[in-house]
């Protein structure tokens, strides 16, 4: 689900710790109409955020936008989420086009071979990751969707998909087809709908994040969030993903629920990806601009909603400078006004629907 949520002002306080397991993941909506001119795979019901349709994220309670938000953080969920650091308000995405021809997906440093799949079982202990993780390089073109079944015929080498709604046969079928496949996860934020919501304590869940069912969580609570997100990963990984997409992961600079820090943000973030490196897996870093400088080295690529709409692709560079690929993606801005910025610059982007189904409009 994309929820980029804009930096709003800093936050209350609050909060008390219990803790349990579990697993989780999320999508997001809003609707548009198809351009033809983009790859035509249906627009599937979104999986995500959109309709407050049980099982599935609810629409955004109250994602305004200057200009245009991010993701869920939405196009990702949790308040659609934004650049962290970025002061603004949240924007609305646009519409995407059209498939591209597979490229080789990066350097293979990836994950060892998948396990079954399943939902995510016992949390902490690494599942054996074999070999080096998979590194996306910069200009991979790729796919992201979080709303509705799967559309495999899009042709490029990379997809970003929903960890809880995909089963690891999809992807198989992907891998048979020589796709990498990135493993999306709200790390972030709580989600009434997801099947281990029940598993992360009331005292974790902060103040909602924008979009319906949602929470942002008390990441300080590292020893509580941790099992609970190492088995969303173990998830991940049993089911063959090579690398995970984590969503709202700059709560920081967001209205939480908790009087949250930066310092208390880099600590969450670099245990993401030290639980998944633990497991072969390769970690995207979604927005939080900010605090790119700090976490360049501890992250394997970006994810960003929005840059050209608010200005702030240039931040970015450090990634692509790394030989770290940045997947990007812009709802409000039609491709003719972004792509002659961000192509040059490296980066794989495409227009999307705020809520995310099988339509794409790459560069």
């Amino acid at each position: 689900m994309t929820r980029r949520t804009r930096p709003l002002a800093a936050t209350l306080a609050l909060a008390t710790a219990v803790a349990l397991l579990a697993t989780s993941c999320s999508s997001s909506g809003s609707e548009e109409e198809d351009d033809p001119s983009a790859d035509a795979t249906g627009a599937r019901p979104p999986a995500a955020t959109a309709a407050p349709v049980p099982g599935t994220p609810g629409s955004p309670d109250a994602p305004s936008s200057p200009a245009d938000p991010g993701s869920p953080t939405a196009p990702a969920a949790g308040t659609p989420s934004a650049p962290p650091g970025t002061p603004g308000t949240p924007g609305t995405p646009a519409t995407p086009g059209g498939p591209s021809r597979p490229a080789t997906p990066g350097t293979p440093t990836g994950p060892g071979t998948p396990a079954a799949p399943g939902t995510p079982g016992t949390p902490g202990t690494p599942t054996g990751a074999t070999g080096a993780r998979w590194q996306p390089t910069p200009g991979l073109a790729w796919q992201w969707q979080l709303g509705g079944g799967v559309d495999q015929s899009v042709d490029v080498p990379v997809y970003d998909i929903d960890g809880f709604e995909t089963d690891a046969s999809v992807v198989a079928a992907l891998h048979a087809k020589g796709r990498k496949v990135i493993c999306y996860i709200n790390a972030g934020s709580w989600e009434d709908f997801r099947p281990d919501a029940a598993a992360f304590a009331q005292a974790l869940q902060g103040s909602g994040n924008g979009w319906k069912g949602e929470k942002w969580f008390d990441i300080r609570k590292l020893d509580q969030l941790r099992p609970l997100m190492a088995a969303r990963f173990d998830m991940c990984r049993q089911k063959g993903f090579d690398a995970v997409e984590p969503d709202t992961i700059e709560a920081y600079n967001q209205n939480s629920g908790f009087p949250l820090t930066a310092d208390d943000q880099l600590r969450y973030n670099r245990m993401l990806a030290t639980l998944a490196h633990e497991r072969g897996l390769a970690i995207g870093l979604k927005n939080d601009l900010e605090q790119i400088p700090a976490l360049l080295g501890d992250f394997d690529f970006a994810v960003n909603e929005e840059c050209a709409q608010f200005d702030e692709c240039a931040r970015l560079s450090p990634f692509i400078q790394a030989g770290k690929a940045v997947f990007h993606v812009e709802y409000k801005l039609g491709t003719d006004r972004f792509c002659a910025k961000t192509k040059p610059l490296g980066f794989s982007s495409m227009q999307k629907k705020l809520e995310l189904d099988a339509w794409r409009k790459p560069c």
